[in-house]
């Protein structure tokens, strides 16, 4: 191959090699099929000529032969120029030339023609793996409805800026990556996850452009600019990982260096060697060398691993999977155990209020006066509380002299009584607790959960227990990682009894607490050199030594944005059940690899049989190389249906 298929985007070795934006073009303005609908339309002319006036039917089959001709000669002229003679376009130039001497040019230009079809159909396909990331782009409305200054006017999306409020309707497409700061709604994300359910989203949700909204009014700051919005970074981490080359690929262009001049060897053996010393006719063996030339065309050979990597890459970016590169991808078919943190991987990052227990007052009493002591505080504990509250609908009063207290709590004052919301150890101070109220905290404790005490003038009223609880499908993930075989592991900086709670209840093999980044990093360098191979799952910040430690580094919630600049891949919307996604996505892939090898060595070596036996000739050989070529792409193709499990 030249180097100039070499570095294409989707490593075509019969393409040649056009950017994506050429790529996009209508069929006329596109030089492959301007090109093959020329020589096919002077072919045509020949056989008509030929009928009608017999005696320029070798001048017309002879032009016929140069139309398509004079280009591939012209790019195999190039590769040689650049350092590189092997190249697929040069053993066409031989082939063809050498039929015209032997007479046989009618049968070089139809070979020249389905040449040119079979690299037209192959650029349909290649375009076809790349437009399905392009797609994204056209999801992004034009025009978005900014906020400014107490007016609501329509701007152009590009020109949001970081911070800006724009307000998005029902019906309407989302235009900027960005945070809800009013609203609630149902947000439809399968035209960027592939999810079929909407996903309810309200107040510091986080949105991408793109996806749909619902059935309310939403106003949301913008969190990235155009250039960096999700659906932005997807297709430029794509098309860079499209340029990197995986292991298996690497191998075939290496292999392919020897093998195409291996080629010309057999092809001028075959011609030469049966005529020179056992009396053989030279047009038949030549005939049969040029055959050869065609059919050891590496063409299907070179196509059929990047092929597969660029549609497993476009597949696994539908899905919000993004990998580094082909590398990447093809070895995550290997990992043998996945660590994972707790706080935003394996859970949601956000508290929540899990349990709320009546000791002297109501239910909705105790979330009432919780959430008005709680209220206009930033502490993730405080805003799980008065969003219960707000869910529960509860009415939250107006307290005053609202302040925290180092190592007790806050407290309040509450329509003339006094309220606090203390630690089990700073409340019994101020209230005996019972060994039944003693228990029943030490319970929810041993579930992993922070409890606190609320307390009404001096009176233990209830208990309110907060937990950072698993993502919903945190259990089904973890269960397909087993079931699959693969080990897991828990590394968080958690205390031992809230990671035991949650590991336990998650059915992961190996818990470790209390954990520092250089302690994690230590761990997965244990596993490392007792040769397993090793996934960290984490959310790209805290984690990054690890991350960088492991085979596979993989980012996940809150730190997808740091992960596309540091991690080997990241998970984009946050699913546990997406680490096996990925794993089955690599192993899928590298199956059609292997299928597709099979198909273009096997066709090859069935027609340089049945050519030296006399079977076939010239024009099945260049169907064989071109029908395997387009076999094999299209087998890769299939890789665009995947979806993945979907909880």
């Amino acid at each position: 191959m030249s180097e100039h298929h070499q570095n294409s985007k989707v490593s075509s070795c019969c393409s040649s090699g056009k950017s994506i934006k050429s790529q996009e073009k209508s069929w006329l303005g596109n030089p492959q099929m301007r090109m093959t609908v020329l020589c096919g339309t002077a072919l045509g002319l020949a056989y008509i000529i030929g009928f009608l006036i017999p005696s320029l039917e070798d001048i017309a089959f002879l032009v016929a032969l140069a139309v398509g001709l004079v280009p591939i000669m012209r790019r195999a002229y190039d590769g040689a120029r650049q350092g590189n003679p092997f190249t697929i376009e040069m053993l066409m130039t031989i082939a063809a030339t050498g039929a015209f001497f032997i007479g046989a040019t009618q049968e070089a230009a139809m070979v020249v023609l389905l040449f040119l079809i079979g690299e037209l159909l192959e650029g349909i396909a290649t375009r076809k793996a790349n437009a399905s990331i392009q797609a994204l782009a056209a999801l992004i409305p034009k025009t978005a409805f900014l906020e400014q200054d107490g007016t609501t006017s329509e701007v152009l999306a590009e020109t949001l800026s970081i911070g800006s409020v724009i307000l998005v309707r029902p019906g309407d497409r989302v235009a900027a990556d960005g945070e809800i700061i009013e609203g609630e709604s149902a947000i439809d994300e399968a035209p960027v996850t592939g999810e079929s359910v909407p996903k309810k989203k309200k107040t510091g949700d986080v949105v991408f452009a793109g996806t749909i909204n619902g059935d309310g009014v939403l106003r949301i700051r913008v969190t990235a600019s155009a250039s960096d919005n999700t659906i932005a970074r997807i297709i430029k981490l794509v098309e860079e990982a499209q340029e990197s080359k995986s292991p298996t690929e690497r191998f075939i262009t290496r292999f392919s260096r020897y093998y195409t001049p291996a080629v010309l060897l057999l092809g001028f053996s075959v011609a030469v060697i049966p005529p020179l010393f056992m009396g053989e006719s030279w047009y038949e063996w030549i005939y049969k060398g040029l055959a050869i030339l065609l059919i050891g065309c590496p063409c299907a050979l070179v196509i059929s691993t990047p092929a597969a990597i660029a549609a497993g890459l476009a597949a696994g970016a539908r899905r919000g999977l993004l990998m580094k590169g082909g590398a990447v991808l093809e070895n995550l078919r290997s990992v043998t155990h996945v660590a994972l943190d707790k706080t935003g991987t394996i859970t949601e990052g956000k508290p929540v209020v899990t349990d709320v227990i009546a000791l002297g007052r109501t239910e909705p009493d105790i979330l009432s006066l919780a959430a008005a002591i709680e209220t206009g505080s930033s502490h993730p504990l405080a805003l799980a509380i008065v969003a219960r509250a707000k869910a529960a609908q509860v009415n939250i009063p107006i307290a005053s002299d609202s302040k925290a207290i180092a190592g007790k709590g806050v407290s309040g004052s509450v329509a003339d009584q006094t309220v606090y919301l203390y630690s089990p150890s700073a409340a019994q101070k101020v209230a005996p607790l019972s060994l039944d109220q003693i228990s029943k905290i030490e319970l929810l404790n041993d579930e992993g959960k922070t409890v606190s005490v609320l307390l009404v003038d001096g009176e233990i009223a209830g208990l309110l227990a907060i937990r950072d609880e698993p993502r919903a499908d945190a259990l089904e993930g973890l269960k397909a990682l087993r079931d699959a075989g693969i080990v897991t592991l828990m590394l968080t900086g958690d205390n031992q009894r809230t990671a035991d709670a949650i590991g336990r209840s998650m059915g992961i093999s190996e818990i470790y607490a209390h954990m520092m980044p250089e302690d994690k990093q230590a761990i997965i360098q244990k596993l490392q050199s007792s040769g397993f191979i090793v996934a960290k799952i984490g959310d790209g910040i805290n984690d990054a030594p690890a991350l960088a430690a492991a085979d596979i580094g993989i980012a996940m919630g809150g730190g997808t944005d740091v992960a596309l600049e540091t991690a080997d891949a990241a998970i984009l919307h946050g699913r546990v059940l997406d680490i096996i996604n990925m794993i089955s996505l690599s192993k899928k892939v590298m199956e059609n690899i292997h299928q597709n090898i099979v198909i273009s060595l096997g066709l090859k070596v069935v027609f340089l049989i049945t050519t030296i036996a006399g079977i076939t000739g010239l024009w099945p050989a260049i169907l064989a190389d071109t029908g395997a070529t387009v076999l094999v792409t299209a087998n890769a193709m299939r890789l665009l249906r995947w979806r993945g499990r979907i909880s």
